[in-house]
């Protein structure tokens, strides 16, 4: 039901998406510390919604699909918004686009196992380089004007940024290879 909180958390995130979007590309000092203030709430609602739904028993298939849709929507998008507005230092496009490009092969092995009846489950290093990741992308969307905004002029945020999406690329190549040999076992050749 889409009044269960956990739902509601889920939808939320979706919601977020085009404000985040807007703050980070502004571009100013204040814009970029909302946006990555408001980026880490959204995350935020991703750990409880599951919480919550398994806490309280409003398991549904709306959340099921949707809890990923939303993560991988605010993932995209604020990578895009990076990229487009040539936020991504220090060569991140490249652990950007093996990011995204993994996250379109799981949800495509996810969709074609469904109707086979299998599962892929996440996995605790998939956690580990979405918990990079999301850090990553706030730092990133934080930039170093919020560090000059804080009093923190000497803080590359920036490069903090960048330095852990490189780890979560890292990740995300370990993690996707996983899904991929676990998903073609289940694949007729």
């Amino acid at each position: 039901m889409l009044t269960d909180l956990p739902n509601v958390l889920t939808l939320s995130r979706i919601v977020a998406i085009p404000i985040v979007v807007g703050f980070a590309a502004c571009g100013t000092p204040l814009a970029d510390a909302t946006a990555c203030l408001l980026f880490i709430l959204a995350g935020i609602t991703d750990y409880f919604d599951g919480k919550l739904a398994r806490s309280r028993h409003q398991l549904s298939d709306f959340g099921r699909m949707f809890d990923s849709i939303a993560d991988k929507l605010l993932v995209g998008a604020c990578l895009m918004v990076l990229a487009g507005y040539t936020r991504l230092p220090y060569q991140s496009l490249w652990p950007a686009i093996v990011i995204l490009c993994r996250e379109i092969l799981v949800s495509g092995m996810r969709e074609y196992l469904a109707e086979r009846h299998a599962m892929l489950p996440v996995t605790r290093l998939a956690k580990w380089k979405t918990g990079f990741q999301m850090t990553a992308i706030g730092f990133l969307l934080a930039g170093d004007g919020t560090g000059v905004l804080l009093g923190a002029p000497w803080l590359h945020v920036a490069l903090i940024g960048a330095v852990l999406l490189w780890i979560a690329a890292v990740l995300t190549l370990i993690t996707g290879w996983d899904y991929l040999t676990t998903g073609l076992r289940h694949v007729d050749l």
